[in-house]
């Protein structure tokens, strides 16, 4: 049977991080005679070699190269594609796991729209900005329209027959420009690139940008830039490739914490280097694709005022985001939250704008730039100011999978000392029917996230606020429980489905209040939906945190709520004594935890009382809801090496190969 894809994966040293991705190609639902698999080491000392070759001495599928120590990732992939069997080729690096029906889905995507380029849904477990590539299924994805730009990693499905044909591969000394040569050059080449939004494919490791000679990366960005100009005729279309990779490759370096924290020398180098790069490439007709900003970044590299880059990059530092939650209901089982987003400047002001002519606004810089001035026709932002919108996307706290939701905003102007302010308002709808692309939402936690595009930057953080409401529903058709909770910094997430009764308390339990009555208190926990039946039999328990065999038991009793509108109750009567007494709450400070049918689960708040007798109830971080997977597998999964710790013994087939 021919094959139908070759996977190449570069190694180099991986040590245990690498166990993931290989389970995770020897475990693919596509059968094994249909896919092949080829690792290829670059000269690694770390025993990783001997693991690769025991799994191909039993998988024939499996294949190894050895290509020695001066065998970088460019040349591994160049090396692997070259002799790749399958009908299309899909690379990855050896942090990277796919899910298991990756190759099989992106296969049969590709072949039924014919695609040169697949583009399959990544995920990363770190949460860096989503990408709108996959806002949803494409069989013909423009290079503008759907930001193919922002995904320019090899994680790709690529057409054998269309890789030979135009020759592609990586520049072999080349670094992360490189590769986005490679991905540029494809895409311009391709005659149809798709994407697979609806299914993930690739869990993917942060790539941060290692540092490097400034020279050198000029240099290989001048090689992206002549692929550009071989390309793309003279015109709109290559003036945007232009300012794409001038706003990311040269004017970000010049802000940041990295450059500001830079050495003097460090900064006078990549400050010449790009200067004289933009002096020969990047001319002043591009800068109107550019945020404002970054206008005056150009402005300053160009004019030679290093110092005022500087200074404008310390004043943009701590620029951040900030979406106040105003409420949030329940509408006909679909959480409905009404923000207030704002970008605000490092000292936590508004960013403030100057107004120009009827309706025009002027950008400011946050601080006075000596003898520099961006001309009016670069600083007005009225255009920008007037499309300004937030979007709102919830992210699954373990897999990292994103999901966009439908929003209505609009923006609003307001007098701010001697400037005008921008707000953008609106709702943000959550119907877990639906909010996976037209699917039923995944059981978990999910984190609610804020990005905001308005007149000079954009931005994005979480939605925070004061709980306003913690009443859960059964939602859509199937009655799945759903709950709102609240993180230990206020930050608003939604739990899909909690495991137990119980963990749907612990999740709302920061919320608990305490009523003293003569030799009582009453500890009022919230209960977000209290199922018909009532609910189990609950008891609450207290423990002393220093003596932890002191201990206070009493029955817990559950009112009903209003679903949907008011959360229901879980009260505790405990009994108080100025001295220690068995059964009753004494002074010092004491653990809450909540026993249903047997088990223990933490809550999250702390009861503490004085000497005087005073209760009060205070917030506790180490009630934090527990993790969804188990602590280990968390380790393991974001530290490299941790893995080593627990399966040092093991041998290959125990790592790799199925039983």
């Amino acid at each position: 049977m021919d094959v139908k894809v070759s996977v190449v994966v570069p190694v180099h040293n991986p040590g245990d991080i690498a166990d993931a991705c290989i389970r995770s190609l020897l475990e693919q639902s596509m059968p094994s005679e249909e896919y092949e698999v080829i690792f290829a080491d670059g000269g690694s000392d770390d025993g990783i070699q001997q693991r690769l070759d025991s799994v191909a001495a039993v998988r024939p599928n499996v294949r190894v190269l050895h290509l020695g120590p001066d065998g970088s990732p460019a040349r591994a992939r160049n090396v692997g594609m070259a002799i790749a069997k399958g009908e299309y080729v899909y690379l990855m690096d050896q942090t990277d796991r796919l899910e298991r029906a990756a190759l099989r889905r992106m296969y049969e995507r590709a072949v039924e729209t014919d695609a040169d380029i697949l583009v399959g849904r990544l995920v990363s477990d770190q949460g860096p900005p989503p990408s709108t590539v996959f806002d949803g299924n494409r069989e013909r994805a423009d290079i503008f329209r759907d930001r193919l730009l922002s995904l320019l990693t090899p994680h790709k499905l690529y057409r054998r027959t269309f890789l030979d044909a135009e020759a592609l591969t990586f520049a072999d000394s080349g670094g992360r420009l490189a590769e986005q040569a490679f991905a540029l050059r494809a895409y311009l080449r391709a005659k149809v690139v798709a994407t697979l939004a609806d299914q993930v494919c690739c869990h993917v490791e942060e790539r941060p940008e290692p540092p490097g000679d400034p020279y050198v990366w000029g240099a290989e960005l001048r090689e992206l830039l002549d692929i550009i100009d071989f390309e793309v005729p003279p015109g709109r279309q290559r003036d945007r490739m232009y300012a794409h990779w001038f706003r990311t490759s040269v004017l970000r370096l010049l802000g940041g914490g990295r450059f500001v924290s830079a050495s003097s020398r460090e900064r006078a180098a990549t400050f010449t280097s790009l200067r004289e790069l933009t002096v020969q490439r990047f001319p002043p007709r591009l800068d109107p694709y550019l945020p404002v900003h970054l206008r005056a970044r150009a402005a300053l590299l160009r004019a030679g005022r290093l110092d005022q880059l500087v200074v404008l990059a310390e004043a943009m530092r701590g620029t951040r985001l900030q979406a106040d939650l105003r409420e949030v209901v329940w509408d006909d089982g679909a959480f409905i939250m009404g923000l207030s987003v704002e970008i605000l400047r490092g000292d936590g002001s508004p960013t403030r704008f100057l107004p120009h002519g009827e309706d025009g606004l002027l950008w400011e810089p946050p601080v006075p730039l000596d003898g520099f001035r961006l001309a009016p026709e670069l600083a007005d932002v009225s255009q920008s100011a007037a499309r300004a919108r937030f979007e709102v996307y919830v992210r699954h706290e373990d897999t990292g999978l994103v999901y966009f939701l439908p929003v209505t905003c609009s923006m609003m102007r307001s007098r701010h000392r001697n400037g005008v302010r921008l707000q953008v308002a609106g709702t943000a709808r959550l119907d877990v029917a639906s909010a996976a692309m037209g699917r039923p939402l995944p059981p978990g936690l999910w984190e609610i996230h804020v990005r905001m595009y308005g007149g000079a930057h954009h931005a994005r953080t979480r939605v925070t606020g004061s709980p306003l409401n913690c009443t859960g529903v059964l939602a859509d058709y199937s009655k799945r429980l759903v709950i709102p909770w609240w993180s230990d910094r206020g930050e608003l997430g939604v739990c899909v489905e909690p495991r137990s009764f119980a963990e749907s308390i612990v999740l709302v339990s920061a919320g608990t209040t305490i009523t003293r009555q003569r030799e009582h208190v009453f500890v009022v926990v919230p209960v977000p939906y209290v199922p018909p039946s009532g609910g189990p039999p609950a008891e609450l328990v207290l423990r002393h945190e220093t003596r932890r065999e002191r201990e206070v038991c009493v029955p817990a009793l559950v009112e009903p709520g209003v679903p949907g509108q008011h959360p229901g109750r879980l009260v505790a009567k405990i009994p108080t004594r100025l001295t220690r007494r068995d059964g009753a709450l004494a002074p010092g400070d004491w653990v809450p935890f909540l026993r249903v049918d047997g088990p223990e689960v933490g809550l999250r708040f702390k009861v503490g009382m004085s000497r005087g007798g005073r209760v009060e109830i205070y917030e506790s971080a180490g009630g934090t809801p527990a993790p969804r997977n188990p602590l280990l597998k968390r380790i393991a999964r974001r530290i490299p090496g941790a893995r080593g710790a627990v399966r040092l013994t093991r041998t290959v087939q125990e790592r790799y190969l199925a039983s």
